[in-house]
This record gives structure tokens, sequence and C-alpha cells, in this order.
């Protein structure tokens, strides 16, 4: 193979064959390379059965691109090679034996979305106050318990003497057995119940020990203890050739807040004393300023192995650094700048992303960006998969997988509209309860019940549905099953008679996800109807992001930043209690500063900062202090604004613009209206706007003018660019 295209670093990775590794792999380092490169050697130059190789990474896009390029390395078919993430993997592995923990084989998943209904109705079922136990809460609990390995069990007896504890103690007992009734597993089961069938049942765990002679770990740095210990499990050997390569970097380690053990990485070499450690520290993805800065800020932290991130490209430019002074003039900073990356770098807007802490900050930048016609995408925000008529349709095809999953019979079950009302789904749940049965066994013997003559036989007319179309699953491609499904149960036929704009944009929707399924059929070697279910239901938050072929401007959390890259990035809101958010303790501080390196290694060309003076918390002004990161800085990388700021000028900034604003074009030309010059606008003045009208302003803060239209409400703008004049 031709590996003259790796640094010395990489081709020492590639060439470690047997023992155990530990690669710490800093951004932008190629280690994707190093992977597949590494996995290609072994099949192509040390006769390794491809089967014999356990690849594992974090998202299913991620390995994807693996499987990719390892086909495209030897020239060869690398579909029956186990690369994947830790849940798909442990599914592959329950589909064979969970029948020894006494599920079904054709379990479904249930994603957060179910979790959450399941949750909900568990407090309900308890007879509890939902003010007092949030949904999002108690699922958040639930999961991290499992992810501890701590069963409703344990939980109750750590926590049997306080009431509260207790209580979500018998939601969490209440939720597995709801879950077990519809032989259903949720994200954080599918590896807890591998785990128990490895230590349990011997046969199964030497059949997979046996069967992996290489395990390959991707990001092993968010491993959280369940993870931590499958690998632990397959990986070490009674012979004691244990060939686990890990990859990681403990300075990207950022998911602590929900089960991730940054000791797990820390201390690869006490579990695995003869592991190698290689470092690649030679960064192929940003400028030298743009790195220089990272290394200096996460110097500071203290859980690190070390390593310095270097590049041969040239410094660079400077790292930009805006204080605003409240968060309306932050985004129209952060719009002058994208304006002029568009206008004058010529970066496309897909190249550009603006990274923010908490999901609440993007209010402010989204209203500037509609105001100024700058198009963009809130990446994690909105899911294709959670739109209504997708959740509808995967609730038939999860019914038609596993007849007793109860939560999707509800959802179903009117949808069409079947006449089937309210008070008679009630009664079928009732008495599904008092035998102890599914509401899809119940509605057999529907007749036994006192229901409405219409209901009876619109109830007997699913089932029978249901029940024909369990029998063609495995006769039918997935592609026809799935179409056949969506049209014999009159969706189709319901979303074709709604001549709605809303209704032409469901008929798009299901258009684009018949196109989804004939992409795993064609993509998958597995293409039964529960992979594909399973296969929806482990996408992350960004892979289910609604895509687009329109040029956008990213908006995020750093969090969903990880493993990306764009040519430019802004970091938004880099204020103490923003970011770092307020925090107890210094392992939760280290974790902030590894955030805030991440998002700094996200840019490959240029980098903007921006914080506020003052931003609006809870309906009031709260005045910010700047981030502690932006002081850890080398100060003679950054160009700074600072001192041009005057709070109680009218014009805080110089512009950036060049040139006008697109939009709106109206006001481009229109001297009397954009020219405020020698102006002073103060409370009580009456104002024209170009767009809005007339109106009185009510509020003078800085560069922002808040103002009550007669017919739009009230506004708030910025100057000196508002299209208003005094009247």
């Amino acid at each position: 193979m031709d590996f003259t295209k790796l640094n010395e670093k990489q081709l020492e990775a590639v060439n470690h064959i047997n023992g155990p590794a530990l690669l710490i792999a800093g951004a932008g380092s190629g280690k994707t390379r190093v992977l597949t490169q590494r996995i290609a050697n072994l099949v192509f130059n040390h006769d390794v059965d491809p089967h014999q190789i356990l690849a594992i990474t974090f998202t299913n896009k991620a390995a994807n691109e693996m499987r990719d390029r390892i086909e495209e390395l030897i020239q060869g078919d690398a579909s029956k090679m186990w690369v994947g993430t830790f849940h798909s993997i442990c599914v592959r592995i329950l589909r064979y034996n969970i029948h020894k923990l006494g599920y079904g084989s054709n379990f479904i998943i249930f994603d957060v979305d179910d979790q959450k209904i399941v949750v909900k109705e568990c407090i309900a079922d308890l007879k509890l106050d939902p003010k007092n136990y949030d949904v999002n809460t108690i699922r958040s609990i639930i999961s991290n318990e499992k992810n501890r390995r701590k069963s409703a069990e344990d939980y109750l007896k750590e926590n049997f003497n306080e009431f509260r504890a207790r209580k979500i103690g018998e939601i969490y007992e209440l939720y597995d057995k709801k879950l077990k009734k519809s032989n259903a597993l949720d994200f954080d089961d599918l590896i807890v119940k591998t785990l128990d069938l490895l230590e349990q049942f011997e046969d199964v765990r030497e059949y997979y020990k046996n069967k992996f002679h290489y395990i390959l770990v991707d990001e092993y740095q968010d491993t959280n203890k369940v993870q931590y210990l499958l690998i632990k499990t397959l990986g070490k050997k009674k012979s004691g050739l244990e060939n686990v390569f890990v990859v990681g970097d403990e300075d990207q380690s950022i998911y602590g807040w929900r089960g991730a053990d940054i000791n797990n990485i820390l201390d690869f070499e006490r579990d695995f004393p003869s592991a190698k450690v290689i470092k690649l520290e030679r960064n192929y993805r940003s400028s030298q300023n743009i790195l220089d800065a990272a290394n200096s800020v996460i110097v500071n932290n203290t859980q690190r192995i070390g390593k310095n991130l270097w590049t041969e490209d040239n410094k660079g430019d400077k790292i930009q650094l805006y204080q605003a002074n409240s968060e309306k003039t932050e985004a129209l900073h952060i719009a002058e700048r994208i304006y002029n990356e568009k206008n004058i770098h010529r970066t496309s807007y897909d190249n550009i992303a603006v990274l923010v802490r908490t999901r609440a900050q993007t209010r402010a930048i989204e209203e500037r960006f509609l105001l100024e016609g700058i198009p963009y995408i809130i990446v994690g925000g909105q899911e294709f998969y959670g739109r209504k008529e997708i959740k509808d349709l995967m609730a038939y095809l999860k019914l038609l997988q596993n007849n007793h999953e109860d939560f999707s019979y509800r959802r179903i079950i009117n949808v069409p509209k079947r006449g089937i009302g309210k008070k008679t789904i009630e009664t079928l749940e009732s008495y599904a309860a008092d035998q102890d049965i599914s509401l899809f066994e119940a509605s057999k013997n529907i007749e036994k019940g006192s229901f409405p003559k219409k209901a009876t036989e619109e109830i007997n007319r699913f089932y029978d549905f249901i029940k024909l179309m369990g029998q063609k699953k495995e006769e039918m491609s997935l592609y026809d099953f799935v179409e056949k499904t969506y049209t014999s149960s009159g969706y189709r036929s319901m979303l074709e008679k709604d001549h709605t704009i809303e209704g032409k944009s469901r008929l798009e929707n299901v258009e684009e996800f018949f196109s989804k399924v004939k992409d795993f059929e064609e993509r998958s070697e597995e293409n039964a109807l529960e992979d594909f279910l399973a296969h929806i239901s482990l996408l992350t938050d960004i892979e289910k992001t609604e895509e687009t072929n329109i040029a956008k401007v990213s908006i995020m959390t750093v969090h969903s930043a990880k493993g990306l890259e764009f040519e430019v990035i802004v970091i938004a809101g880099l204020e103490e209690k923003m970011f770092p958010i307020i925090r107890e303790s210094e392992n939760d501080m280290e974790e902030e500063r590894r955030l805030f390196y991440v998002a700094v290694t996200r840019a490959k060309k240029r980098l903007y900062l921006t914080y506020a003076q003052d931003r609006m918390i809870y309906g009031r002004y709260e005045s910010r202090k700047k981030s502690r990161f932006i002081d850890e800085l080398p100060q003679n990388l950054v160009n700074s604004n600072i001192k041009n700021i005057d709070a109680k000028s009218s014009k805080t900034f110089e512009p950036v613009f060049t040139g006008s604003y697109t939009i709106p074009k109206t006001i481009e030309d229109d001297a009397e209206y954009t020219n405020h010059s020698n102006k002073i606008f103060k409370i009580g003045d009456k104002i024209m706007h170009k767009s809005w009208g007339a109106g009185t302003i009510v509020q003078v803060k800085g560069d922002e003018i808040t103002a009550a239209f007669n017919d739009k409400g009230i506004k708030v703008m910025m100057m000196p660019y508002a299209p208003i004049k005094k009247i």
C-alpha cells in the first residue's frame, strides 16, 4: 500500500499491528486517515479477515465514511466488517442473543421523544404532580443512572429515605417495566443489556472475544462507564494478546455532563500496561495563529496528557475580538462580519459557522440574520425525523415490527381519522391493562367490550390491516413495504387531499423520507425493517437535522460542532456565566475550557470572538464580564476593538460593511431615512420607519432604539443603520 502521504507519527500508528496502543490525536491531525489505513494495512498486508476487526465510531456518518474509505483502499467490499457506533454494534449483538434476557429479537428502540412519552405516562400513572417532576429531568436522571450501571432497584435503595428521590426511583422502575412490556429498549439499554449478556453468559462472551481479534475505538475520550466496560470486556484476552487500539484527545473531552469519563483515556495505560502511546500533533486544518491560541488556552488545564499542535502552513490572520454593548449589537456585528466574508473574502455561507454555548443565545442572532437576509440553519434544531408526518409513518413501521408497542398504536389508531373517539381508546386501554396484554392484542377481542359499532368495525379493520402487512414484511423489499404501508393505511390519500401549503410541504417531506429509505436499502447489506428502524433511532441530532441544498450559515452549540470544520468560525457570548457557564468545581471548569478549545479548533482560516457588556437575562439587562478564556489568549494574536467602544455613543463601533445591506433594498439610496449624522434620537420622539410606518421611541440604550409602531408593535433597531427619520 502507498503510505507516502503519511507523516512520521501517522505511519508509526498505521504500522502498529499487535498489542494495545493509545493514539493521542490532536484536532485536525488526520486521525481518520490513520484509522482507515491501519485497518487496510491489517487486511491488505497482514491477511487479517475483515470479520475479525471491530471498529467503533461515535456517529453513523463517521462509520459510513470510514467504511467507504476502507473499501477504496483495499479495493474490496467492507460491508460485512463490523464498523459502527457503540449503539449500532450492540444492536447487532442483541438481535442474535437478547432472547437470553427475556426479550424478543424484534425489539424496537425508543428515541428521546418516545422516552419522554413513557416518562410522562409513568408520572400520570403514579398520580404525581407533573409540575414537581419535569419530564426532561427525569429522563436525564434515568439515563445517567443506567450509564452508571445503576438499576431502578439500586436507585431506590440508595434514595429510599428522601421522598422526591424515592418517587423518581418509582418512575424509573415503572418506566423499565413499560419498556419491557413493549419489547423496547432505550439508547442506554442497548449497551447495558449487551454488557449484561457478556457478563451473564460465558458462551456469548467467549464468542465475541474470540471473534474480534482487533478492536479500534475512535473518540475514546468521550466514552462513559458502560462503554469503557464493554471495550475492556471484549479486549481483555486470556492469551494476553490484547489488540485494542484507541484514538482520542483528552483536550476534546466535552461530554462529562452526560456521563463521559475523561479518566478512561487518562488511565488507559493502567488498564493496558503494555500500551504504546503515539501523539499526532501536526495539524492539517487551521492556521498557526489559531493553533497557538488553542494551545495557550488548553495548557491551563491539569487533566491532560499534553501535546502542542503545529502546522507547516503560514501564520494566518489574527483573531478578531469584538466587545458589544448588548446581544443585539453583537448580532449586528456578526451579521457584518458574515457580509464581509461573503462579499470580500468570497467565503460561501456553508463554510461559516456561528457557535454558541447554549441554544438560548441564538434568538438575537436569528432575528438579525432574518432582517439582513442572511440564510442560516440551526444545526440540531429542526429535525427532519421530528416532523409529524414522519413520526406518524415511523409509528406505523414500529407497530408492524413489534405489535406489542402500545405507544405507536396510540399514535396511529386514529390517523387517518377512523371515527374512534378518545373514550373508546381509554376503554380499550383499561381492558388491555386488566388483561395485562398489549393494545393490539386487546383490539383482537374488541367485540367483547362495550364499544360503539362504528368504532368496533374500525378497530377490527385496523387490526386486520396490521396483521396482513406484518405477513408481507418478509415477502417485499424494504422500499416496497414502506410504500405499501403508506398507501394502504390511507395516509397517502389523507395528505393528497390536503391542498394547503402545509399539506404540500408534508407530501414533499414524505417524498424525502422515501429517498432516505432507498438510500438505506442501497447502502446496507442488512435492509430488513428492523435494521432500518434501528438506523433511524440511532441517528445523532446533527444527522437528523433537515438537509438543504442551499448554502446557509450554520448556527449551533459548540457540542454540536464537535468533529466539524469551517473556513470561518464565530464564537459568540464569551462572557463569564455564559462561556464558561456557571460551574461548581475545577473539573467542571476544565471541561468548559476544553469546550472552548474545541470551538477554536473548528476554524480553518479566520476566527471571530464576540461578547456583550450587557445581556438580556430573564427579561432584564445584566452587566457581563468577559470570559476568562479571552484573557488566556496571547494578546499578540488578537485584534481587538475594545478601546473604541463608547457605551454612551449612538455609534459604538466602526462599521465593517464596505457596501450597503442587501436587504431591505428599498432603503439603499434613501438618504432621508439612512443619514443619521448629527441627529440625536431620544425617548418620546415621533419617527417614521421606511417599512413599518409611524412610531414613537420608548427606549434608547446605546446604539439600540426601541420604538412602538402603530401597526407593527414594539420593535428594536440598531443605529446607524435603522431606516428611520424624525417627524
